[in-house]
């Protein structure tokens, strides 16, 4: 008897584990729909062939992969990693001072800085994109400006540095927020012990605000690399037909080649880049 009631369990853990399954029921059915399902689709249609007038032929193949090594998409693929690591490195630049600068200020001035930050997101992201076409086009302020000091107009839209400009510009508040976040939680008597001790200003920042602050540093890398590299909005409407990048060749595949599974295997292939780096940060962060 003794062994029978502790086989079964009690009303309590039973009820708690049912609480539980009712609290996580709606994240996982999210996920399973969602995320789970598609990239399901996603990974069966990459051994499949295109059918004559697109869509997908229910025939195995490897042909896709094959397509990936190929020197045209390799060149794709290496464009926007160069792009999107530009764009990151830029937003590093701009926002490890602009987050010291203002976890620096005090108490009253933060929420007013931080949401001059994250002013930006409360507009729709399309919208801000057609703003930077108005401003950089040929009778835009920019070159009106440019034209009212006798230098210019320029054809400012349909370059790569458009293209960063417009990357830099949507996502350099997801490299400030990161950054503040760990320099906020630092603990301000490190750098007062350092002071005591004889080191500048300069020798403490480099010896220990910045390497207590390289997680944040990666979070903040991560969170403008992963969007700037699959992004397809801006290089279109920004960077025109100069500059491809890998989100806009997958676009093409599905919307233009109909050639599902060649650009299921390119978003595949992207996916594994993206997942490889959160491996990365993961482990650098770990280190850090």
């Amino acid at each position: 008897m003794k062994s029978e009631a502790k086989a079964r369990p009690a009303p309590r853990v039973r009820g708690r584990r049912l609480g539980a399954f009712v609290f996580l029921s709606p994240g996982l059915t999210y996920l399973v729909v969602l995320l789970l399902v598609p990239l399901g689709l996603v990974l069966s249609y990459t051994v499949f062939q295109r059918g004559r007038f697109g869509g997908v032929v229910y025939e195995f193949t490897t042909e896709n992969f094959t397509r990936l090594i190929d020197p045209l998409y390799l060149g794709v693929v290496g464009n926007s990693l160069r792009i999107a690591a530009l764009t990151t490195l830029i937003a590093l630049l701009i926002g490890y001072p602009t987050a010291y600068l203002i976890a620096q200020l005090p108490s009253r001035w933060k929420t007013l800085a931080l949401v001059a930050v994250v002013l930006p997101f409360w507009t729709n992201f399309i919208i801000r994109v057609y703003a930077w076409i108005m401003l950089l086009s040929g009778p835009g302020l920019v070159n009106s400006a440019l034209g009212k000091l006798g230098l210019g107009p320029y054809e400012l839209l349909y370059h790569e540095g458009t293209i960063v400009t417009g990357l830099l510009y949507s996502y350099l508040p997801l490299m400030v927020l990161p950054l503040y976040s760990a320099i906020e939680r630092l603990d301000p008597q490190l750098r007062e012990a350092s002071a005591n001790l004889g080191a500048s200003a300069f020798t403490t920042f480099r010896k220990v605000t910045l390497p207590l602050s390289v997680p944040g540093v990666l979070t903040g890398c991560l969170f403008v690399f992963v969007p700037s590299f699959g992004n397809f909005v801006i290089p279109e409407m920004l960077g025109g037909s100069k500059s491809t990048m890998v989100g806009n060749l997958i676009r093409d595949q599905f919307l233009k080649a109909r050639d599902w599974p060649f650009g299921s295997t390119l978003a595949l292939a992207l996916i594994a880049v993206l997942v490889a780096l959160l491996i990365v940060q993961a482990w650098a962060a770990r280190r850090a």
